[in-house]
């Protein structure tokens, strides 16, 4: 599957940033990692920090899949509200699953500081009404947040306009949210493991993977075998295929980015990324080279060339959606590029075992919060790797109703 197109801004502004050697002989390891994105890297490094000897491979050049082409907000807010995953999975489980969002933007912040990634940026969060009959829905989120414990405050009408300059009808304020350059991130985290014994190799696609009682075997197109005691799949999206029953509905999204302002930009006097409750919805941030990045337009996955030929139109209407909220400031648009996204039906990601593929776990963060669950996904593998209890397991399992 191709996973992005056109000129993510992240690509063009590091370019290729290391190379990395292609597979070009059997080995055993025992832990296999495949997928060269976010996901793959976090795990790996969870892994690597455990003691754990591990490979990763992937069939692209590393981080050319969606992780070059993401927008890299870090939220702890998922695709599914609050009070509504309260109805579907119950209190403990959905407020348990929005505190692991918040201790993953800390612990990711840590991170980047000792694998010296130098773009964190802490920002706000403001979850904007859309329309008017929205702000009903926004308080009662509004409440479920406050009554378990997290630090939002509710905006009217009037405040959004005083602090962000843009009219809504409503809105929820959170001082929690980051931005961090994912793709950079990402060889970051591969580059700092190295050091310390991970092995990568990418344009290494596994052609077959043979999943016995005692380990798991991997053929490349080179007849290459590499044999694991253990296999992590973390390729995201392009893993539905494997599996039996519907887990991901699949969308392409859109995003572009401004040219660099003379001037640093900030929505609002501490910088917040802003996003609002349509569907699918609007989001924008700042960036650390002053440009504005903007996302959304989302529309149903169909192919990579019906995606791709929407570029255009997205664009226009992205740039639109930005300029009848901020009138005042000058957009003009110099990359922009689609992505494959994909949401699960109660917005919590798929982690661990699944029973059909024996020495085999899954770390798969899909949503709007794919970054934050990588970071959860990579501690709770390694746990469960290293036959440590996690009481979060059971969170994201395959066998959740």
């Amino acid at each position: 599957m191709k996973l992005s197109s056109g000129y993510p801004l992240s690509l063009i502004k590091n370019g290729l940033l290391f190379s990395y050697p292609k597979l070009a002989k059997n080995i055993k390891t025992d832990v296999l990692v495949l997928g060269g994105g976010i996901s793959g890297a976090l795990t790996a490094h969870y892994l690597v920090q455990e003691g754990v000897d591990c490979v990763l491979i992937d069939a692209r050049t590393i981080g050319l899949g969606s992780t070059c082409a993401s927008t890299s907000l870090l939220q702890y807010e998922i695709d599914v509200s609050l009070h509504e995953l309260i109805k579907m999975v119950g209190t403990k489980a959905a407020v348990r699953s929005y505190k692991l969002g918040v201790s993953a933007i800390l612990k990711l912040e840590a991170l980047a500081r000792k694998i010296g990634v130098h773009d964190f940026e802490r920002k706000q969060s403001l979850y904007s009404a859309a329309y008017k009959k929205d702000v009903s829905f926004l308080r009662e989120e509004y409440a479920a947040r406050k009554k378990h414990g997290f630090d939002v405050r509710y905006l009217d009408e009037a405040s959004v306009y005083k602090q962000f300059g843009f009219a809504s009808h409503g809105a929820i304020l959170s001082d929690v949210a980051a931005a961090i350059d994912t793709y950079l991130l990402t060889h970051s985290l591969l580059q700092f493991n190295l050091n310390k014994g991970l092995k990568v190799y990418d344009r290494t696609p596994a052609i077959s993977i043979e999943h016995n009682q005692r380990n798991v075997q991997i053929e490349t197109p080179d007849k290459f075998v590499i044999r694991a005691k253990k296999l992590v799949y973390a390729t995201g999206y392009e893993v539905v295929d494997f599996i039996s029953k519907p887990i991901v509905k699949l969308a392409s999204t859109y995003a572009i980015a401004s040219e660099s302002f003379n001037a640093t930009q900030k929505f609002g006097k501490k910088d917040a990324v802003i996003w609002n409750t349509a569907k699918p919805y609007l989001y924008m941030r700042t960036t650390n080279d002053n440009r504005i990045i903007i996302g959304g337009r989302d529309e149903e996955f169909f192919s990579h060339l019906r995606r791709d030929r929407l570029i255009p139109q997205k664009t226009r209407q992205l740039k639109t959606d930005f300029e009848k909220m901020f009138p005042a400031i000058p957009f003009k648009t110099e990359f922009s590029w689609a992505g494959t996204f994909g949401s699960t039906k109660d917005g919590l990601p798929y982690i661990g075992a699944y029973k059909k593929f024996p020495n085999s776990l899954f770390a798969l963060g899909f949503g709007g919060n794919g970054i934050t669950f990588s970071q959860v996904a990579g501690e709770i593998i390694a746990s469960i790797i290293k036959g440590k209890k996690n009481r979060d397991v059971e969170l994201f399992s395959f066998e959740r109703k």
